[in-house]
């Protein structure tokens, strides 16, 4: 199964427009208690969270996962730094190649993959502020160009 293929949870539309994303890697997650269950009921939330490798780990923090409603004290707390799963090449890898400036890893997608939960990185180059632009009127060209095709074949 390609990478992003399973029952998607989340996804982290902001990074695409604030980050060019240039590479992308398929974590597991280190998860504890209750967060499957709410994972599983949809209660995430990307927007604002970041990955940072430390000590050779690769570690996903302020990513939101909801307390389950039926977990009463076993339950988890919502922000915690959640450890992400990855080989050890693609680790050196994100290291040599995040030290670069202007380099970030950001969660583009959770989603649940043969039973497990999945979560996809991306090693991204920060936008500027013409490039996004750039990236709007491409686009909403786009879309006046098929909106144009469908008219026309409407009038065949």
């Amino acid at each position: 199964m390609p990478k992003g293929e399973g029952k998607l949870i989340a996804q982290n539309k902001k990074a695409r427009h604030d980050y060019a994303v240039e590479e992308t890697y398929e974590a597991g997650l280190v998860l504890q208690g209750t967060e499957i269950k709410a994972i599983r009921a949809g209660r995430v939330n990307l927007k604002d969270s970041f990955a940072r490798i430390r000590n050779g780990e690769v570690f996903v923090h302020n990513m939101h996962i909801s307390p389950y409603e039926q977990g009463n004290r076993y339950n988890h707390e919502p922000l915690r730094t959640r450890k992400l799963l990855l080989h050890r090449k693609q680790i050196n890898k994100l290291i040599g190649e995040s030290k670069e400036a202007g380099y970030s890893i950001v969660p583009l997608k959770l989603y649940i993959k043969n039973g497990v939960a999945k979560l996809l990185i991306g090693l991204a180059r920060g936008k500027k502020k013409f490039d996004k632009r750039e990236d709007l009127k491409r686009k909403e060209a786009n879309r006046s160009i098929q909106r144009e095709l469908a008219h026309r074949q409407k009038g065949m």
